[in-house]
């Protein structure tokens, strides 16, 4: 199965109210995908329905699977981590072992204390002991010592102090990601997390308007910093975004701008966030920051 998601013309709707609005993709294996959009832009909506919490309509399969109607057989295969780590605090972190090995036949104990090794949390220590990111990183072992496929990450840093996130993170992309399995992440600590996708998506209310490969992107997307008695012939030239970039005006377009307006400044790579701005601004914000 070479994707392992796989969504046409996909809607979810709550009432009159739209949160995913007709998108298609598709996510291949051995990715690691950021979901980004602002508040309300759909990506819990889009993670719920992947995971069957949620219908929508149109067609979305994940692992060949119908996500709401085969989801016993689709979480034999896929790990969800949810944006509260809810973990019963009576539990002591051994018990908790015991238990994710009764309950799931993919779960490897073992894998489990080798990744707990790589924390400060123990075996004997209670859950109502532990910090907000211990706990974090306590949820990311015992998820990622079940042998799956494809694990869904909702904002999993939400509220941690950056090394926390640091933390999580390393342990994510060193002991889960191994080339064949996918993972998806849903978070707004874009510039924390750019250095570890393969490809991003981009929401903005509802609708697709990005879903490319990191590698695309830099040759797709052009940034440039021109000095300030270039600005209205860069305007000219329709960048999606014009901001400063270490103290200089800067310009973003998508495709190369014309060969004159390249001359008038320096060419830099953009990045996520810098991208993030350009696609999913509200208008205001648009009109007021070029005006």
């Amino acid at each position: 199965m070479s994707n392992l998601i796989e969504a046409r013309n996909f809607n979810i709707r709550y009432g009159k109210k739209t949160a995913v609005d007709n998108i298609s993709f598709n996510i291949a294996k051995g990715r690691v995908i950021g979901l980004l959009g602002h508040n309300g832009a759909g990506k819990t909506s889009l993670m719920k329905a992947m995971v069957g919490l949620i219908a929508g309509s149109g067609d979305l399969k994940v692992l060949g699977l119908d996500p709401r109607n085969q989801r016993n057989e689709l979480l034999q295969s896929m790990s969800y981590i949810p944006d509260v780590a809810v973990l019963p605090r009576w539990a002591r972190v051994d018990e908790l072992i015991t238990l994710m090995s009764g309950l799931q036949p993919k779960f490897s104990a073992e894998r489990a204390r080798v990744l707990l090794r790589r924390t400060s949390v123990g075996p004997r220590d209670k859950v109502k002991s532990l910090s907000k990111g211990m706990v974090t990183q306590l949820h990311l072992a015992l998820i990622a010592a079940i042998d799956t496929k494809l694990m869904i990450l909702d904002e999993p840093t939400l509220g941690l102090d950056v090394m926390s996130r640091k933390s999580f993170y390393e342990m994510l992309i060193d002991e889960w990601c191994d080339g064949e399995r996918t993972v998806v992440i849903s978070t707004h600590q874009v510039e924390e997390i750019e250095t570890l996708l393969s490809d991003v998506m981009m929401l903005d209310e509802g609708r697709l308007v990005l879903n490319i490969s990191l590698e695309e992107m830099d040759s797709r997307f052009v940034a440039l910093s021109h000095d300030a008695a270039a600005a209205d012939a860069v305007a000219q030239a329709h960048p999606l975004l014009r901001y400063r970039q270490q103290g200089r005006a800067a310009a973003l377009f998508d495709g190369a701008p014309p060969a004159h307006v390249q001359e008038l400044g320096q060419r830099f790579r953009p990045s996520l966030v810098d991208l993030f701005m350009a696609l999913t601004r509200k208008p205001e914000l648009q009109s007021r920051q070029s005006a």
